[in-house]
């Protein structure tokens, strides 16, 4: 079913929790409800504070916040699988062109200023499609100018996992947040009808692949 716009954060902040821990988040973390609700619930007040709305309609590739939970928290390895597509039961996954310990290298880079950070808020999402056909390391460059930052591997699952619909076919985003030190940019797109994480080359356009980005991030208060 897909999301309908609401004007209430904590409502919709709920929602994303709720998902979460439908995902079996807490359990694959190795923590009890308990401490996994201490973990999240700070960023409710958070919220509700800043006066964001709930969400857009995810079809057109915005939403105002997205709960992000660390790979510290549950691996990449972990999470991935458990996003799909839109309607579709078939799960996501890591595509095999990240050799062994490459997924690890692909940290936020330091611009970020996530450092440490377990969960935290990401604020004015969007999914980028302005940029497909666009040379990565220019649409990167672009989105740096407006004083916006790139998603990481991280922020673009939490988008996918909380609003599936948002990744559909030639609207797919690179994560330019996320980097190893090489030339590669990873990316979520669609293969097998399910979604994908991957990467490609940072001087390669793709006509299907954008780039995402966020106004802000906000930390546990």
């Amino acid at each position: 079913m897909t999301h309908q716009p609401t004007a209430d954060a904590g409502t919709e902040f709920d929602r994303q929790v709720g998902n979460l821990v439908e995902r079996d988040y807490p359990k694959t973390a190795g923590l009890t409800p308990q401490e996994f609700d201490a973990l999240v619930t700070p960023l409710r007040d958070l919220v509700t504070d800043i006066g964001l709305g709930g969400h857009e309609a995810a079809d057109t590739g915005r939403v105002p916040f997205l709960l992000v939970v660390t790979r510290d928290v549950v691996p990449v390895e972990e999470t991935m699988p458990r996003t799909t597509l839109h309607g579709k039961p078939k799960p996501g996954f890591v595509d095999r062109s990240f050799e062994p310990g490459a997924l690890e290298r692909f940290v936020a880079v330091q611009e970020t200023g996530i450092a440490g950070q377990r969960a935290y808020l990401l604020l004015d999402v969007e999914r980028g499609e302005e940029f497909c056909g666009v040379v990565p390391n220019d649409a990167m460059a672009t989105v740096h100018s407006r004083g916006r930052t790139l998603l990481t591997i991280e922020e673009g699952i939490a988008l996918i996992t909380h609003f599936p619909e948002i990744l559909v076919k030639n609207k797919c985003f690179s994560l330019g947040g996320s980097r190893s030190g090489d030339r590669r940019v990873p990316a979520i797109w669609i293969s097998q009808t399910a979604p994908k994480l991957g990467w490609c080359w940072e001087g390669n356009p793709h006509t299907w692949l954008g780039m995402a980005s966020a106004g802000s991030r906000r930390p546990t208060p």
